[in-house]
């Protein structure tokens, strides 16, 4: 068995030049020579851009084989979505019997100082060490390690992009060997999950002034809906309605679209306030950002959180609520 797996998807790490081409798997790992007890699959050639849901689901599926065998596990993607990767895993592969880490690089191997090859070295340094166990899905660059849940891209070129907004990341790679100062309170899961690929969660980012227009585009084709709202979970006054509609059939998670901090429930009142909006029936994503809150939602509605009958809103607001560091989900 090997001690870690390795699943390449594509992604800068593996580019040729600024084009489409991209290096096979054992290419990528051979920046790092021949590491030992290593086993690769080199599961998908695509920028992260190009990921599709099926093949996230494939690779849940994989990852979860993997990880019951034993076999740590390290994911190489691109980063544009490696956030969105990390966070799905996190939901759908227990990692108490050995580590999964996500990782990938800003600079391509072409350029100089080139972070591919060292990021992950540190990656295989998670994946392979017992003591990362049980911490949930990590994401591994620039020597740090942070919780899936937390973790987000923060810049769209520097090599310390990654960083984990109100929380920190829960370690740091050392001469090669994680060094854990943190652990998570509660897995991220509330309880065992799975995810179809064919539910659909639209997310809509409100902008000052918006008419609501793109809710109209909230049909039959979407089981759920992220509205990333306006600072702790505000919107216009004149959006409420429709929006309390949509919650009446569908269910409607309220999130910030700045990305950082928990909404609130009860400190505004008034028309559009977070009060106002989670009285009309929204959900609150709690710390979530947008793009996780989607994730979690169509994991939620795959689990049978939501069917032909209406949804089961107490359900998908505890899943929210087992995050938000409260206790009391």
């Amino acid at each position: 068995m090997a001690r870690v797996t390795v699943f390449t998807l594509g992604g800068t790490i593996s580019a040729r030049g600024g084009d489409a081409a991209r290096m096979t798997g054992p290419e990528v790992l051979a920046a790092l020579g021949a590491p030992e007890d290593v086993e690769l699959r080199d599961f998908r050639r695509l920028p992260s851009s190009s990921l599709a849901p099926e093949d996230l689901a494939a690779l849940a599926a994989e990852v979860n084989e993997t990880v019951a065998a034993g076999s740590g596990v390290v994911v190489v993607q691109g980063t544009d979505t490696l956030e969105e990767t990390a966070f799905l895993l996190d939901l759908l592969c227990p990692t108490g019997r050995a580590p999964i880490a996500v990782t990938g690089a800003m600079r391509r191997p072409d350029l100089p100082g080139a972070d591919g090859p060292a990021n992950l070295a540190a990656a295989l340094a998670v994946a392979a060490d017992p003591a990362c166990r049980g911490l949930g899905v990590l994401v591994v660059l620039a020597d740090q390690i942070h919780a899936a849940r937390h973790a987000r891209k923060t810049h769209t070129t520097s090599v310390a992009t990654f960083a984990s907004p109100g929380a920190g990341p829960l370690g740091t790679v050392v001469e090669g060997t994680p060094r854990i100062l943190l652990r998570p309170t509660v897995p991220t899961a509330p309880c065992r999950l799975s995810y179809d690929p064919t539910v659909r969660i639209a997310l809509l980012t409100l902008t000052l002034g918006d008419r609501g227009e793109l809710l109209s585009a909230v049909d039959d084709r979407f089981q759920g809906l992220v509205v990333a709202a306006f600072g702790a979970g505000h919107a216009p006054s004149w959006l409420v309605e429709p929006l309390a509609e949509l919650a009446r059939r569908i269910p409607v998670v309220l999130a910030s679209r700045t990305g950082a901090g928990t909404g609130l429930s009860d400190t505004y009142r008034g028309p559009g306030s977070e009060h106002d909006l989670l009285h009309h029936g929204l959900i609150p994503a709690g710390p979530l950002d947008p793009a996780k809150a989607r994730l979690l939602l169509a994991a939620l509605v795959s689990s049978g959180a939501a069917g032909p009958a209406g949804y089961d809103r107490p359900r998908i607001t505890a899943a929210f609520a087992h995050l938000d560091g409260s206790g009391l989900a």
